[in-house]
């Protein structure tokens, strides 16, 4: 930043400090990342359009079928090249990468996130990448949340409240529903809910929905009214259909995980683009519907279109054929987690909300359909019974039962489906939890035990940094050291009470602890008999740095009674860790989060 500018901040601080209260303030600050997380989804969600718009050219359209199989090769392309040449840095996913910010960076997310996906994702979605914007929304506002933060020397709870901010203002902007904005920001990333937070949630989510109102107007991603009222002697039904999509949650989490696995093992970004790539051209070219975001799909079979959601195969299949367009509806449901995810391995850059509610979609009708030509004259509501499919996905997928219930109650302008979407997004999430305990967003991380919960004494503990906690001024000494060395050199210059052995190669072989040499550190004819592999002991209780979390070594600390741990680093001695510090720092984090 220019002198200029640095002073201009340091004085503007320096009024606000005299002059705005610091609750005040945050209230303004969230109203403007609201405002600019809406400015980055319209931006976002233009820039694609734009792209697609390129794509309806008359030229284009004569080669339709063909190029659905080039196009998204060469978006996966150009990303891959602005990767490689420009931004030189990882791009995650969305919102993975904001949860690992909060949990293990104090919320700091670095300023390139500002435009990463802001370049990344339209390029990715335009040229054709099953994946969705929704991801790179919330990426892209987070960052703007930390970095306002940052600019305005905030503390860290603050940071990570106007992050939460960030993220509901990407949701409200993307689908106009504040409210499900702001469960979306408390369910994901587990804020807090008192009023303190409540209030900054709404001012943004507000002011993220008026940008989005002053840039597109009414226009809407998903056009619905509801026409069909809820029927009792649906419930069964419904009941089923929670079954269902409680299933196909846990089929996507595994195509999800298998897939990214899979790509994991090609150490080459060219590699995984030319692979990834050439199959999602081909499942493309098959399936043409899973081209891009979907919205058409939605909003197709929303108004009971169900020919032009499907659109033009390379096959000419006979599409009054009401099972067989059953059928490729099942089909989408299928291959766009595979399509989605083949995307992110080739290194596109997305999210995996809209996808979920894609496939949500056409589970839901095509289960209505199965309904109604089964010959048991049922007549169920195809477009509920959509709608209701996407809140089921929602709710498995991404273990966000809250967020999928409200999204679809405010799309449809009221509470009139809101038993329906209780009964399947409940029986979706509970089936999906039972055999995946996280959700695509936080697994990886709650298997390393950086996530960030409503268990407040944990997420003390996660943001512990173990660097902070751990101790190295101890005085080392080498096995074959004799007692009179070990007095002189060590005991005699340190003011702590053990010391730990190492070997050449600073392998940790044990402890020696004042108690074990006391009895004999005054008789001078051991000086040079003993040493000190025969005077250690091992230790049973050894912290590895690479592994264990801060939940693990306080259970460690817990468990073995030991006021003092070591800390292997690399497979090498590193320091101790002490409970007196670890408490201390414990007792000093706690007070951040709960002021």
């Amino acid at each position: 930043m220019p002198s200029n500018s640095k002073s201009l901040l340091r004085k503007f601080l320096i009024w606000k400090y005299k002059h705005i209260p610091e609750q005040n303030f945050i209230y303004i600050l969230s109203i403007l990342v609201g405002f600019l997380a809406g400015l980055g989804t319209v931006s976002l969600k233009n820039l694609t359009h734009y792209i697609q718009l390129l794509f309806e050219l008359n030229f284009f359209k004569n080669y339709q079928n063909s190029l659905y199989f080039i196009f998204p090769i060469i978006g996966l392309l150009l990303v891959y090249i602005i990767k490689q040449t420009w931004l030189k840095k990882h791009i995650g996913h969305g919102i993975s990468s904001t949860l690992h910010a909060i949990s293990k960076l104090n919320g700091i997310i670095p300023r390139y996130n500002l435009y990463a996906s802001l370049i990344t994702a339209p390029l990715t979605v335009g040229f054709g990448g099953s994946v969705g914007l929704q991801g790179p929304a919330v990426s892209v506002g987070a960052a703007l949340g930390s970095n306002a933060a940052r600019l305005f020397h905030m503390n860290t709870k603050t940071r990570m409240l106007l992050i939460g901010c960030a993220a509901a203002g990407a949701m409200a902007s993307m689908f106009k529903a504040p409210i499900a904005a702001i469960i979306f920001a408390i369910e994901i990333f587990s804020l807090d809910i008192a009023f303190t937070s409540l209030v900054p949630l709404l001012l943004a989510s507000v002011s993220a929905v008026v940008t989005s109102y002053f840039f597109l107007g009414t226009d809407i991603l998903l056009r619905f009214e509801l026409i069909d009222k809820f029927q009792i002697n649906d419930i069964p039904f419904y009941i089923v259909l929670g079954l269902v999509t409680g299933l196909t949650s846990v089929y996507f989490s595994k195509v999800f995980f298998g897939i990214t696995n899979f790509f994991k093992q090609f150490e080459s970004r060219a590699k995984r683009l030319l692979i990834g790539g050439l199959a999602i051209g081909t499942m493309l070219y098959f399936i043409p519907p899973l081209y891009g975001e979907g919205y058409g799909i939605m909003n197709n079979l929303l108004k009971g279109d169900h020919l032009s959601a499907i659109g033009t195969t390379p096959f000419n299949l006979d599409l009054s054929n009401i099972w067989l367009v059953i059928g490729l509806l099942l089909g989408i449901t299928a291959f766009k987690a595979i399509a989605m995810t083949t995307t992110f391995g080739a290194g596109g850059v997305g999210g995996v909300f809209i996808p979920t509610l894609v496939m949500g979609s056409a589970l839901g009708n095509a289960f209505s359909k199965i309904i109604n030509n089964i010959g048991f004259h049922f007549n169920v509501s195809e477009s509920n019974f959509t709608l209701i499919g996407m809140t089921g996905l929602m709710a498995g997928v991404l273990h966000a039962p809250l967020t999928a219930i409200f999204l679809i109650a405010e799309i449809t302008g009221g509470y009139e489906l809101f038993v329906p979407l209780m009964i399947v997004s409940a029986i979706s999430f509970a089936i999906t939890k039972y055999f995946i305990s996280h959700s695509i967003y936080t697994l990886k991380l709650a298997e390393r035990g950086e996530l960030m919960t409503h268990d407040k004494d944990q997420n003390v503990l996660m943001v512990l940094d173990i660097d902070k906690v751990i101790e190295t001024n101890f005085i080392i000494l080498s096995p074959d050291m004799k007692l009179g060395d070990i007095l002189k050199k060590a005991v005699a210059k340190s003011s702590r009470n053990h010391f730990p052995v190492v070997n050449e190669d600073n392998e940790f072989l044990g402890v020696i602890r004042l108690d074990d040499i006391r009895h004999i550190m005054f008789n001078a004819d051991l000086y040079d008999k003993v040493n000190a592999s025969s005077l250690m002991h091992a230790d049973t209780n050894i912290i590895d740095y690479n592994k264990d979390s801060m939940n693990d070594i306080m259970d460690k600390f817990k468990t073995s009674g030991a006021w003092n741990i070591p800390v292997i680093k690399n497979g090498k001695y590193y320091g101790y860790i002490s409970k007196s510090k670890l408490l201390t720092a414990y007792r000093r984090q706690l007070i951040n989060f709960t002021k």
